[in-house]
């Protein structure tokens, strides 16, 4: 089959009269937001943005805004002036300082204004930032909803990483919120955009291997930390530039320690969700998009290797059930991480090789498996796929995950992981961690309530406690 990316289209946009009013003493100029309702950007001018958290994933959304033509990065917050990210992942230094330059820089070499104001606060940027359009949080996860509720209530346009929030009820609360501002949004699980989730959503809805009734999802990812079995001792040296009480936010209050920060927080269940929560907004989309899953009926996540209420596990192997919705059968998720895999299906040929990481479709005439560097999912047996051809596309065509924000702020069409869809993935993937965080526990859950049945002991995590000046609602 052919690949179906479709991505270099041109949005178009409306055109826009400039509107004036005239006085007796002579005339002003109609404010941009008057014109269009708030947040209203004009087409033809450029997006001011404000990035909130700009630490190694900050600064790759800088990279990738910068990029972007009708952008402008105008003001970073965030309580570090510098991180030393050398020994992880991101192999770079970030920070208030390094991400301020990088920005400066880039914006000198062209005709614009090279200036980028930075805070430690985030809520100071918001009252001082009167020309801000709109926020990019990439902030640690448990300061997702707090500084996503806080834009959006101020009336700028949010786009923010993944998961969204750090829990369910947070969750309900950012949807509640992007519902009643109207704001622009976009959740930051950048796959989305990507050919390879989007043909298996092609292939999901075009019915390749007919009703779809289970599904794998896997992904190698692990703890940072891998010997952690307990929460650090002691305590060491703030670093200087750091604000370590506002990093900390709603959460409650405790010296620094190198093993919380800067990026190996994710292994810590008050900072972060694990590797479900880290990736499940990526590696379960295909599926909740592709075949529109509401929320699950029943959710069971064990973890693999040491965890305990404040430590998230090494690996985890989890059972979700979804019930029949919109003429698709019931569909039974499982998830993998920490290098466990699903058993290959009988009509996989023997010599068949799962990718470190992707995902399996099972359905009623065969399987469909994604992964590794192609963008087109290898259907299994292969006559289906020789003999199946692929209708029109489904799925509108996207100029990138950012740009398709800040299309959306301009006028456009509504990102495709805006908020309302963001959530409900979000939520998916936070039940499997609300079972993680009880123990391995099967939770039977009632979206309507926002109600684990039977456990009054999960509402703690459902709705985590913050510290005073930090509340939400």
């Amino acid at each position: 089959m052919k690949d179906l990316d479709r991505t270099k289209t041109t949005t178009s946009r409306r055109n826009f009269v400039k509107a004036m009013g005239l006085s007796a003493v002579g005339f002003t100029i109609v404010p941009r937001h008057t014109l269009g309702g708030v947040g209203y950007v004009p087409p033809s001018d450029k997006v001011n943005i404000g990035v909130v958290g700009v630490g190694g994933r900050g600064k790759e959304n800088v990279s990738d805004l910068l990029k972007i033509k009708d952008a402008q990065i105008t003001c970073i917050a965030d309580p570090a002036q510098y991180w030393d990210l050398a020994g992880f992942y991101y192999k770079t230094t970030a920070g208030r300082g390094p991400v301020k330059k990088m920005v400066e820089d880039h914006y000198s070499t062209r005709k614009t204004n090279s200036k980028v104001t930075e805070y430690s606060d985030f809520r100071e940027m918001l009252d001082k930032e009167s020309a801000l359009d709109a926020v990019l949080c990439a902030t640690p996860d448990h300061t997702h909803a707090y500084v996503t509720l806080q834009a959006m209530r101020a009336g700028k346009h949010v786009y923010c990483e993944k998961p969204l929030t750090h829990n369910l009820w947070e969750a309900r609360m950012v949807r509640k919120v992007a519902k009643e501002t109207g704001m622009a949004t976009q959740m930051g699980n950048q796959l989305h955009s990507t050919p390879n989730i989007r043909n298996a959503v092609e292939y999901l809805r075009a019915g390749v291997v007919g009703k779809v009734k289970e599904v794998h999802s896997w992904v190698p990812a692990t703890r940072w930390i891998k010997e952690l079995e307990g929460m650090p001792g002691g305590t060491a040296a703030t670093p200087k530039g750091l604000d370590w009480d506002l990093w900390l936010g709603p959460r409650s209050k405790r010296s620094f320690n190198e093993a919380y920060a800067p990026v190996t927080w994710r292994d810590f269940w008050e900072f972060g969700c694990g590797a479900l929560g880290d990736f499940g907004c990526h590696d379960m989309d295909a599926a909740t998009w592709g075949l529109d899953l509401p929320s699950p009926e029943s959710v069971e996540v064990h973890p693999a290797g040491f965890s305990d209420e404040n430590i998230t596990p090494y690996g985890e192997i989890g059972y979700y059930q979804f019930p029949a919705h919109k003429g698709n059968p019931p569909v039974y998720l499982n998830w993998y991480s920490g290098g466990l895999r699903p058993p290959l299906p009988e009509m996989v040929p023997e010599d068949f090789t799962f990718a470190r990481r992707g995902a399996m479709y099972v359905g009623e005439k065969g399987v469909m498996i994604t992964g590794g560097n192609s963008p087109v999912p290898q259907v299994f047996p292969k006559q289906l796929d020789e003999s199946f051809k692929m209708p029109e596309a489904t799925i509108s065509a996207t100029n990138g995950h950012h740009q398709d924000w800040v299309d959306a702020i301009k006028g456009g069409a509504a990102a495709s992981s805006n908020f309302e869809y963001a959530t409900r993935l979000t939520e998916i993937t936070l039940l499997g961690v609300l079972s993680l965080r009880l123990g391995g526990q099967k939770i039977y859950w009632d979206s309507d309530n926002l109600e684990a049945k039977g456990l009054p002991e999960a509402n703690r995590f459902i709705r985590e406690a913050v510290r005073e000046g930090w509340e939400m609602d």
